[in-house]
This record gives C-alpha cells, sequence and structure tokens, in this order.
C-alpha cells in the first residue's frame, strides 16, 4: 500500500512550512515515529515524525520549498512499489508545481507518444530550468548542492552572477603603482593611479529574507500601526542586584543569567498592576491570570521571544533553569511553537549586545515590554555625597490605549525598587 503523509496543521493559524532537511532519503526506509523531516514554521524548525513504516517513494517538495499545509509532504510505500514509482518531479501529467516563488505556478507539459523526451541527469525543479533558461545558462555547468546533487535556485543565481562581464574602464591602469621619472630626468616617487570615477555603478544584490524575518516584520508593523506607543526611561543602582547574583551563583554553582532576577523582580509590579499582563481585545481588557513571561533571544537567524510559561510558580534557581534552556533552544531552533507564543509581558535583554536605553516595541497581543540596558559604571549622588556604581539602564514601552502615563511611573518605581534591593522580591 502506497499512502501518502500531508503537511499537518501544527497549531498558530500555519497556512505553509518551508523544507529546511529530509532526514530519510528517497528510497530509503523509514520507522513509524522516525522524524522524517526538518520545516521551518513561522519562528520554530520542527521535526515532523513518520506516521507510517515503510520506504520513502517520494519527497513532496525539495529543500528550500515551501508547501502547503495539507499538501503531500511524503509518500510512503512498500518496497516493491517504490521501486515502480516515479519521482515527483518527472511525473509526465500535467500538473502545477506547489510552492513556487512566483506568482503563478509553472506547469509540466505532457510529453507526446511520438516524441522521445529528452534524458539529463541534471536536477532541478521546473522553475530553476526556467531561471537558468531565460538567463541563457546551461544547467549542465552547474553544480548543485541540493540533496542528491540537485541544483537549487541560489545554485543558478550564483553561476549567473560569475558570469556577468566586468568591463575595464577605459585608462585602467594595470599595474597597482608605477613609478615615473622627474623633471630633471631621475627617478622619482612612486605614484598610485587615482581613484576611477567613470567605472560603473555596482550592481545591486536583492537578497529574499527568510521566513522568520518576514514574520517578524509583519509583527512589527502590525504593532507599529495598532499601537500608540509611549516609552519610559530609568536607570537604577545595579550594586545590590549584581551582589546578590554573585552570591547565588556562588553558593549553588550554577550560572544565575541576569533575565532570571528581571523575571524574579518583574513579576510583582505585574501582580500589582494587572494592565501590564494583558491584552486588549476590542473594547474589553483581558486581564490573564497566568504570567507568562517571554524573554527575547538574539538568534543568528533573528529575534525570537521564548516564553516562560507560569513564571510567578517559580523561584530564581528554577527561572535561572529556564532562561538558559530557552535561550539555547531558540538559538538552535529547536523549541516548539507554543514555546515561542503567546507570552502576556516581554523582558529583553539589550545589553547582552552593548545596548543602553531604547524604545522597544510592544509585542502584538501584549501591553508592554521591559528593556535592559547594559550597567556601566557611572558616579550617582547618595544624600550628597558622589559615589561610582553598576548604572543600569532601564527602557518601558506600553500601550497608550490601555496604561496612562502615572500608571507607567507608578509601575517602574516598584520595579525599581526591587531591584535595587532584590530581597523585595527574593523574600516573596
Amino acid at each position: 500500500m502506497v499512502r501518502e503523509f500531508r503537511l499537518p496543521d501544527m497549531g498558530e493559524g500555519l497556512t505553509e512550512a518551508e523544507i529546511v532537511r529530509w532526514l530519510i532519503a528517497e528510497g530509503e526506509s523509514v520507522d513509524a515515529d522516525q522524524p522524517i523531516v526538518e520545516v521551518e514554521t513561522d519562528k520554530a524548525v520542527v521535526e515532523i515524525p513518520s506516521p507510517y513504516e515503510g520506504i520513502v517513494v517520494r519527497h513532496g517538495g525539495a529543500e528550500g520549498e515551501t508547501i502547503e499545509v495539507g499538501a503531500v509532504l511524503v509518500v510512503i510505500g512498500e518496497q516493491d512499489e517504490a521501486e515502480g514509482e516515479k519521482p515527483l518531479v518527472e511525473a509526465a501529467e500535467v500538473a502545477p508545481i506547489v510552492g513556487t516563488l512566483i506568482e503563478e505556478a509553472e506547469v509540466i507539459e505532457s510529453v507526446p507518444e511520438s516524441v522521445a523526451p529528452v534524458t539529463t541527469s541534471v536536477k532541478a525543479l521546473p522553475i530553476v530550468r526556467k531561471l537558468a533558461r531565460d538567463a541563457g545558462l546551461d544547467l549542465e555547468t552547474v553544480i548543485g548542492t541540493g540533496t542528491g546533487g540537485r541544483i537549487s535556485r541560489e545554485d543558478v543565481e550564483s553561476a549567473i552572477a560569475a558570469l556577468s562581464p566586468v568591463s575595464p574602464s577605459s585608462g585602467a591602469i594595470s599595474s597597482p603603482e608605477i613609478e615615473v621619472a622627474s623633471s630633471s630626468g631621475t627617478l622619482g616617487e612612486v605614484t598610485r593611479p587615482r581613484p576611477q570615477t567613470d567605472t560603473a555603478p555596482r550592481s545591486d544584490e536583492r537578497r529574499p529574507m527568510s521566513r522568520l524575518r518576514r514574520t517578524i516584520a509583519a509583527n512589527m508593523s502590525k504593532s507599529w500601526a495598532e499601537v500608540p506607543h509611549v516609552t519610559t526611561f530609568d536607570d537604577i543602582d545595579a550594586t545590590r542586584l549584581f551582589e546578590v547574583r554573585a552570591a547565588l551563583s556562588e553558593r549553588h554553582d550554577a550560572k544565575i543569567p541576569i533575565e532570571a532576577l528581571v523575571v524574579r523582580a518583574v513579576l510583582p509590579a505585574l501582580h500589582a498592576f494587572p494592565e501590564f499582563n494583558a491584552t486588549l481585545d476590542g473594547d474589553d481588557l483581558v486581564l490573564h491570570g497566568s504570567h507568562d513571561v517571554g524573554i527575547a533571544v538574539d538568534t543568528p537567524d533573528g529575534l525570537l521571544v521564548a516564553v516562560i510559561r507560569d513564571a510567578d510558580s517559580m523561584g530564581v534557581l528554577d527561572l535561572a533553569t529556564e532562561v538558559g534552556r530557552l535561550g539555547e533552544g531558540a538559538r538552535a531552533r529547536k523549541l516548539t511553537p507554543d514555546e515561542l507564543t503567546g507570552q502576556t509581558f516581554t523582558v529583553s535583554n539589550i545589553g547582552a549586545v552593548g545596548g543602553g536605553h531604547g524604545t522597544p516595541i510592544v509585542p502584538p497581543g501584549t501591553t508592554a515590554i521591559l528593556s535592559i540596558g547594559r550597567a556601566k559604571s557611572k558616579p550617582i549622588v547618595y544624600d550628597g555625597d558622589l559615589a561610582i556604581a553598576p548604572v543600569m539602564p532601564l527602557s518601558l514601552s506600553y500601550d497608550h490605549r490601555v496604561i496612562d502615563g502615572g500608571l507607567g511611573r507608578r509601575f517602574m518605581a516598584l520595579l525599581m525598587e526591587n531591584l535595587e534591593e532584590p530581597a523585595l522580591f527574593l523574600a516573596g
């Protein structure tokens, strides 16, 4: 029996996903529940297990291709069925190619029986072949970097760029420097060629954004268009915060991320001012009973927000463990969609990348976000006495439709008290 496995809906309104990497090649065997493919959703890279045991007859798309939810992801059959099955991209019947990056899907025309098909060892999708054909590029000269030597769009674009002629400017000097004689006939100083001003302008590079980058752009645009942002700034003396962090790390022989302490310090403020742990839904404000705090993580692929579920049920050590786990998982793109969505408040440590004050954008579905900057030694005055202390910048952005300036200041005042004296929140 040949069975089709279609791309499932993994939640959060997923409509399509990009195939990142096939873990089982065509013709290889697969066990039930064995991971068969990695796909990228809007925020996460997810391994999808096979629901069946058998032989992978064909893949529903190449690596880098986008397919829709409900489309055939993979076909699995028994050994004798696999041998008689044609690869998906070589089907002779007229069928659209799903997941191309152009507005109209290219169609593979059926081959008349009287015309013998031209055999070729080149493996490439029709859209890639069309790109090469339009550029006058012979695919036989291109080395494919995809699975099984398949030629990708990037391979063709790189080959086209390499073939682009570079016209030398008239009067250009080939040697990097020349020696010229002075008017007296003796050897003069070394003269270098002048910068050329008549060169042709450099060509632009068009770089498609990744799926994650497109998701970030959509969320930021939505928030900026809908939320009237207000940002309030402050600084704290972080002396006690760092002392407590060092003491906890030494006592428990564990790394305590600063985010763990900040989350623990912000929780009493969220309880005292629930408008900061809420969602605006039409004319109603939904005050959340749970406190699911998001932690912004800088990853090579872009900014991700990992969510600490029920953060108010955890102590500092548990929070430290969870912050570390989520950070590593986000950077490796191994978190599940549930771990990347649904925060009720967000903390962003821009100090980790050298930032100070900023204007963080409120994530959609929430009312506020706190940004902490890098602490620097600065002079401060206590009761008329000058001292040097580590000063940490704080930036709190909030939705002005829900939170007024007075409420924002009261929230910040309580948070500052907690951060400057950690005993106030550690005792709770």
